[in-house]
């Protein structure tokens, strides 16, 4: 018996987020859409065998309001799209299956202290869930820790410095590579003495995405500054 067709949506916009990577929001033209924040779901395009998963950027708050889902994409040919599909543009009809994964964050958290550490593209669930705690007008403190290989590797910089103006997150800049005269961020890898500053208490829930070294790396120096297991939330990206 051949499998069901599966529904296809339309991309609304793409926008370019950095040289490499594109804000692409789908409209889900009325379509039921539940998930939870940090949660991921897989895309393909319309036509074509195969899809690729990618964290959902969006917050469950804005998809149930503005009736979209985003996601952020890297469009190299070394990415996980440039290998499998390359044409990305308004109005290309995808493919989404999911929501899955269990990367996320709780619906109401009984901690008031958050810590979000992101390494590239990882910044992309981390993002749904700064904007959930936003928009849902969650009680507690947010810090970011972010990573990426130059000043202009930043996806949704912008909007980070919006709420560092703001004085609703406190964000952390680093680059792990030649930041140039003007950088006036952190340089250098991820490393427990960076970390220290951010974790002032012990119950402190924390969120962990990026690069696979990263991954595995920073638990370790979060076990080591005092927080337990149970209270870090890792996924790779």
């Amino acid at each position: 018996m051949p499998k069901p067709e599966l529904p296809t949506f339309r991309i609304s916009s793409v926008r370019r987020a950095t040289a490499s990577t594109r804000i692409v929001r789908v409209d889900l033209a009325g379509a039921r859409f539940d998930y939870l924040a940090g949660q991921a779901a897989s895309i393909g395009v319309a036509g074509f065998p195969g899809s690729v998963p990618y964290s959902i950027a969006s917050a469950p708050a804005e998809t149930a309001r503005a009736g979209w889902l985003e996601f952020l994409i890297k469009v190299e040919a070394s990415g996980r799209w440039g290998h499998k599909f390359e044409h990305l543009a308004r109005g290309l009809r995808i493919t989404i299956q999911g929501p899955h994964g269990g990367f996320t964050f709780p619906r109401t958290p009984r901690e008031r202290r958050f810590l979000f550490i992101a390494g590239g593209t990882g910044i992309a669930p981390i993002r749904a869930m700064l904007r959930q705690m936003e928009l849902a007008r969650l009680p507690g403190r947010a810090r970011v820790l972010y990573s990426a290989r130059t000043p202009g590797d930043f996806p949704y910089l912008t909007e980070l410095r919006r709420l560092m103006r703001e004085r609703s997150v406190e964000v952390v800049l680093t680059v792990t590579r030649e930041g140039g005269t003007r950088w006036r961020g952190e340089r250098g890898r991820i490393a427990a003495s960076r970390l220290a500053p951010l974790v002032d208490h012990p119950e402190t829930l924390c969120f962990v995405c990026g690069p696979v070294a990263m991954v595995a790396d920073v638990p370790l120096m979060l076990s080591g500054l005092g927080i337990a297991r149970s209270r870090i939330r890792v996924e790779e990206y």
